[in-house]
């Protein structure tokens, strides 16, 4: 039974590396009907906080991982926040030193500082020099008397260690370029390297896919394993995620919390499959993907082992094509709330005019790269007088000729009947026809008079869809407005 995890630490929010790291372990766990842990590694007490984990959690809930067991839903391995496992920790580390395969370590941090900075002054590196593991029990038995701090390093063995990457293949590290790490610190706070290991022991983790930046911790967290007399599991190492420039993605390249692109307009199913593309192929040229296809066909072997580039441009694709597959009246509830918010939103759009508002929203998304843009592009139908642009205004209605010829558009467009597409066409281009104007001018104009705006959804579908009072009003409107000057 396949049993993975995705273990944030909550010192900052859901961000698209954490968050594409979630998703391959989530998509692995449910390809194989195996199961899916959130564990919270808040260890580090004065970096964690109550809010990243709300962070945390909120953008896994938006994206629609759900987890079979963690800190809400509970299981047969809780606790599953690391701080409330301390003790556990303390007493696995211990009996590393009763079995020799770790040690007291009474070094302060002034002395480890002072003989790292007389190695640096001689152009070397340092590493520790295993002075604790020379001592006599006398002499650390006299350490204890004292009451003196200590830490508990692990005994690196000499020889090599190994470990099978589902992603990059067999990697081997010399032991001799390990030195003794610590496991527990003089202040009685496990390392991650051990708290990780205990836990993914305990929790029965078969998989450990992460990032790429853990592969260095893998030999330490190997050789913990063969301590405690257990075998590793598989590890999957996936690629960073570089931005547009090749470099490690950060906030220097826009939004990187993946609830900021929540609130950017995107769809959790097109951020979960431009993610789930972000180091993995699915083969062939298939690109766009609902999350049951990319479960479908989620294999750890798909993942490259070369760097992902964040393309913002492809990102804004997905979501167009995500915004269009959607059903209008699905596509109306993902916008209640930004249309609530901008005081657009009426209890009777799902309801009386539902069959209206549809045909509305299908004319407006292929339009649309995101959620707030489709908001913008709705708002002249659901008040009743738009706002003006002004460059709109400076650009078409400027001229007076134009303006009057509005006010006979008016009068034409009044009894009009059937005020659909091709009518309303055929009457604006003869009224323009009559007053010497081009076609083109009239159109501009007549925009954004209904509108408030220069670009928008073919005109003549605005206009059947708006209804022939509506267009009249804001016709005449148009006609009588004085631009300023």
């Amino acid at each position: 039974m396949v049993r993975v995890r995705f273990a944030p630490s909550p010192t900052g929010y859901l961000h698209v590396g954490g968050a594409r790291t979630a998703l391959f372990n989530w998509l692995f766990a449910r390809r194989h009907g195996g199961t899916f842990v959130l564990r919270i590694e808040d260890t580090d007490a004065e970096r964690s906080s109550w809010a990243m984990v709300a962070g945390i959690v909120d953008g896994l809930r938006w994206l629609g991982l759900d987890w079979d067991e963690g800190p809400d839903v509970g299981g047969p391995h809780a606790p599953y926040f690391q701080s409330e496992r301390l003790d556990r920790y303390r007493e696995k580390a211990h009996a590393l030193v009763r079995k020799g395969h770790a040690y007291y370590c009474y070094c302060s941090p002034e002395d480890l500082q002072r003989k790292r900075t007389v190695a640096e002054g001689r152009g070397e590196a340092w590493t520790y020099d295993r002075a604790c593991l020379k001592l006599s029990r006398e002499d650390a038995a006299r350490l204890d008397a004292a009451g003196a701090a200590r830490a508990i390093r692990f005994n690196v063995p000499a020889g090599q260690t190994r470990f099978a990457d589902l992603v990059h293949g067999p990697i081997v590290f010399d032991n001799s370029n390990i030195e003794d790490f610590v496991i527990l610190r003089s202040d009685a706070q496990p390392t991650y390297h051990l708290s990780v290991v205990v836990d993914d022991i305990e929790m029965e983790m078969t998989h450990v896919v992460r990032g790429d930046d853990h592969i260095s911790n893998t030999p330490k967290h190997v050789l913990l394993y063969q301590a405690f007399g257990r075998t590793p599991p598989q590890f999957a190492h996936v690629p960073l995620i570089l931005g547009p420039d090749k470099k490690r993605l950060s906030k220097r390249h826009g939004a990187t919390s993946v609830m900021e692109y929540h609130r950017l307009g995107f769809l959790p199913e097109a951020m979960v499959n431009f993610l789930a593309l972000l180091g993995w192929s699915p083969g062939g040229d298939r690109e766009l993907l609902e999350t049951d296809e990319l479960i479908a066909l989620f294999t750890l072997e798909g993942i490259s082992g070369g760097n992902a580039v964040f393309n913002p441009e492809k990102l804004d694709w997905f979501n167009q094509q995500h915004i269009a597959r959607l059903p209008a009246a699905e596509l109306l509830r993902r916008i209640e709330g930004r249309l609530r918010a901008r005081e657009l939103w009426r209890d009777s759009l799902p309801g009386g005019e539902a069959a209206w508002v549809e045909k509305v929203l299908e004319l407006l998304k292929p339009r649309v790269k995101k959620l707030d843009q489709l908001v913008d592009e709705i708002e002249p139908f659901l008040v009743d007088l738009p706002q003006f642009d002004p460059a709109a205004v400076q650009k078409h209605l400027s001229d007076v000729d134009v303006r009057n010829t509005l006010g006979i558009l008016a009068d034409r467009y009044g009894p009009l009947v059937p005020f659909d597409a091709a009518t309303t066409e055929h009457v604006l281009r003869g009224v323009a026809q009559d007053a010497g104007l081009k076609g083109a001018a009239l159109i501009h104009a007549t925009r954004v008079a209904v509108t408030g705006r220069a670009v928008s959804a073919g005109l003549f579908d605005v206009l059947a869809l708006l209804g022939s009072t509506r267009v009249v009003n804001r016709l005449r409107r148009a006609r009588d407005y004085t631009p300023v000057s």
